[in-house]
C-alpha cells in the first residue's frame, strides 16, 4: 500500500487558521482572505476535525486559542514564512522591503499619513503599512515592526516618548464667530455643545481636567455628542456641530490652516502621551530602524516649528 510521507493538512487550511489566529477574528481573517465568514469558518472545523481537537474556543463576541492552537499557530507561522521567503527567492524577486506599524486611526490620519510623503519619497522602495486600530496588539504575534501608542506614563515605563500631549478646545472658525453664542471666556462653553469620544478611558476625563483648571467642574454644556473615532470627531468639530478637546500636536496642521481655532488661550498638559515601541524580532533591520529615526526627526521639527497654545 501506498503511504503518505508528509501527514499534513491542505495548506488552505493552514492558511485559514494562520490568518484567524492572528487576527482572533473569524472575520477579519475572511476580508484578508477575501472569503466569507462561513468558509473560514468551515475550514477552520475541517482543520480541528482532521487534527482530532478544538483549535479555538469561542466565546461570546471573543476568539480564544487553545493551548493545541497555540502551538500550531507559532509552527504555521514559521513554516508558511520560510515557504513565502523562498518562493520569491526562487522567482528571482528580492524580498520585499517594508515597515509594518500600528498606531490609533487618529494619530495615523491626523499625523502620520499627511508626512508620510516625504519619508517615501526619500525612501523609494520602501512600503510602508500602517495598521489603525484601538487595539493593543502584540508585535511579534502579530508581525509588526513598530507601534506608536497613545498611553500614560506609567503605562509605558521604558519605552521611548514621542511626544507628550496637550489638550485646548477648539471648533470651527465660523462657531468661534457666532455672535449669537459667543465664546470668549470658558464659561461660555454652557451654549454649546461638547464632542467627546464614547471611550470612557479618555475624552470625558480630559474634557473634564480642562474644565477643572478653568474652575468649571460642574459645567453643563448644552448639549454632547460621542464620536467612535478621533478623526471623525474633529471633522465634526469643522463641520461646526460643536466644541472639541483639541489634542496638540496631532492637531497642529489643522490649526495652522485655520480649518479649527482656539477660542481659549490655555492648555492643559493631559495625562497621555505618545510612545515608540520597537518589536524585538526587528533588530538588524535597517529599514525599520530608519523609520525610527524618521519618526523622532518629525517630531523635532515639530517642536521647534511651533511651541503650541501658551497659557
Amino acid at each position: 500500500m501506498h503511504s503518505q510521507r508528509w501527514q499534513v493538512p491542505p495548506l488552505e487550511l493552514l492558511l485559514a487558521f494562520e490568518a484567524a489566529a492572528r487576527h482572533l477574528s473569524f472575520t477579519k481573517a475572511a476580508g484578508e482572505l477575501f472569503l466569507t465568514q462561513s468558509a473560514v469558518s468551515r475550514q477552520i472545523q475541517a482543520l480541528e476535525k482532521s487534527l482530532g481537537g478544538k483549535l479555538f474556543e469561542r466565546r461570546t463576541r471573543a476568539l480564544f486559542l487553545t493551548e493545541n492552537g497555540q502551538r500550531l499557530y507559532q509552527v504555521a507561522q514559521e513554516v508558511l514564512q520560510e515557504l513565502h521567503d523562498t518562493t520569491q527567492k526562487l522567482r528571482g524577486t528580492a524580498a520585499a522591503r517594508t515597515v509594518t506599524v500600528t498606531t490609533t486611526p487618529g494619530f495615523a490620519s491626523l499625523w502620520l499619513i499627511p508626512r508620510l510623503n516625504g519619508y517615501l519619497q526619500a525612501h523609494p522602495g520602501i512600503d510602508v503599512r500602517i495598521s489603525a486600530s484601538y487595539d493593543t496588539i502584540n508585535l511579534e504575534r502579530d508581525g509588526v515592526d513598530l507601534a506608536i501608542r497613545y498611553a500614560k506614563a506609567a503605562e509605558m515605563e521604558g519605552e521611548r516618548p514621542l511626544f507628550e500631549e496637550e489638550v485646548i478646545p477648539v471648533c470651527s472658525p465660523a462657531l468661534a464667530a457666532d455672535a449669537s453664542r459667543p465664546l470668549r471666556v470658558p464659561a461660555d462653553l454652557r451654549a454649546h455643545v461638547l464632542l467627546h469620544m464614547d471611550d470612557p478611558q479618555a475624552s470625558w476625563i480630559e474634557w473634564n481636567l480642562w474644565l477643572h483648571a478653568h474652575g468649571l467642574r460642574d459645567l453643563k454644556p448644552a448639549g454632547a455628542l460621542q464620536y467612535s473615532q478621533y478623526d471623525q470627531l474633529v471633522q465634526a468639530a469643522i463641520n461646526g456641530q460643536g466644541v472639541a478637546l483639541g489634542r496638540l500636536p496631532l492637531l497642529r496642521r489643522t490649526l495652522r490652516d485655520r480649518q479649527l481655532v482656539t477660542p481659549f488661550r490655555k492648555s492643559i498638559v493631559s495625562s497621555r502621551g505618545y510612545y515608540l515601541v520597537r518589536s524585538s524580532r526587528t533588530a538588524g533591520k535597517q529599514d525599520v530602524a530608519g523609520f525610527e529615526a524618521w519618526l523622532l526627526e518629525e517630531t523635532k521639527k515639530e517642536a521647534k516649528k511651533e511651541a503650541g497654545p501658551k497659557s
